[in-house]
């Protein structure tokens, strides 16, 4: 609503297969990526980190530390444009299984990275945390310089 707050925008929802894998919804978001040129805006909604069983309530401000390695290599991945790395996660990423134990939230991720394209890099846009093990780190995708 504040990107476009009269909606008066099309909208199509694609689900993400979890019985696929990472690379699977990357390439989904290259075949998407032609879109681009006619004025569609590909957006992946997510989290960074997805664990509802890991949730610290009543932790305070306190990050858990196997959050916070996560989010930290996530971040410094996309920056550097290391998209085989993220496409790779589940082995290359410190505590992968714990951040995302089901890949349902983290998959729109490689759709959106898929999309933007093989010279691109990520952007960090936006950083918060809920309950210490939720990141809602956000990125948008620009050209390597």
């Amino acid at each position: 609503m504040l990107m476009y707050p009269d909606a008066d925008i099309p909208v199509c929802q694609l689900s993400v297969q979890t019985q696929k894998d990472a690379a699977h919804h990357y390439r989904l978001g290259q075949a998407l990526a032609p879109l681009k040129d006619d004025g569609v805006l590909i957006v992946g909604s997510g989290a960074a980190t997805h664990n509802l069983r890991k949730i610290g309530r009543g932790s305070g401000d306190a990050v858990a530390p196997w959050a916070d390695e996560f989010d930290t290599w996530i971040k410094d991945a996309l920056l550097e444009g290391r998209y085989d790395d993220v496409n790779d996660y589940e082995k290359k990423a410190p505590h992968a299984k714990v951040a995302h134990p089901w890949p349902d939230h983290f998959y729109p991720l490689h759709v959106a990275m898929g999309a933007a394209g093989e010279n691109t890099r990520g952007e960090l846009v936006h950083h918060s945390w809920s309950y210490g093990t939720l990141s809602y780190a956000s990125y948008k995708f620009t050209e390597k310089p």
